[in-house]
């Protein structure tokens, strides 16, 4: 049992920072990952607007007020799709170890809840509709650009995530 500065006593969770041989990064990694899916999908929800009929049909205050919703279920997908993952096939030594499965499971979790809540949203609740400018998955009739938004920026994430860690291990086999 370590004391940090002292004080208390801390067991198991550290800082990658804290943690010259990588135990711990987890936790950067993860703040990391949803820092990006949170920007990322503030910024793809509003790119698409034009492709739901609410561009069209919407106040300005009502599209805003869309896009904030859906960047907010965003992260509540992402967060928990990566927590499942991590939950499945993670380790202590994430991401060092297991990275490439916690991503795969991360993105096929936040893209299966996505095509469901699409059918659900749009044909069950009719909660929203596309426009004629989004294109359409024909086998699933899925939106083009939310199946997009589940590939591209969890795949985003994870690199910009990970990429401090890269670096310290570039610059540990330098100095080997």
């Amino acid at each position: 049992m370590e004391q940090h500065q002292g004080l208390i006593p801390v067991t198991g969770l550290r800082s990658g920072a804290a943690c010259p041989d990588g135990a711990g990064a987890w936790l950067g990694t993860l703040r990391r990952y949803m820092i990006f899916i949170a920007v990322a999908n503030l910024t793809w929800e509003f790119a698409h607007m034009p492709l739901y009929t609410l561009w069209r049909t919407g106040t300005p205050s009502e599209i805003a007020f869309a896009a904030l919703h859906c960047t907010g279920g965003d992260v509540l997908i992402a967060l928990s799709a990566v927590m499942l993952a991590l939950f499945l096939v993670g380790s202590s030594a994430w991401p060092a170890a297991h990275n490439g499965l916690v991503v795969g499971l991360t993105i096929v979790f936040g893209l299966t809840y996505t095509l469901f809540s699409e059918w659900l949203n749009i044909v069950v609740r009719e909660s929203w509709a596309y426009s004629d400018l989004m294109p359409v998955i024909p086998i699933i009739d899925a939106g083009l650009s939310p199946v997009l938004q589940w590939i591209v920026i969890p795949l985003a994430g994870f690199r910009f995530a990970n990429a401090p860690q890269a670096r310290r291990q570039t610059r540990a086999t330098a100095d080997a």
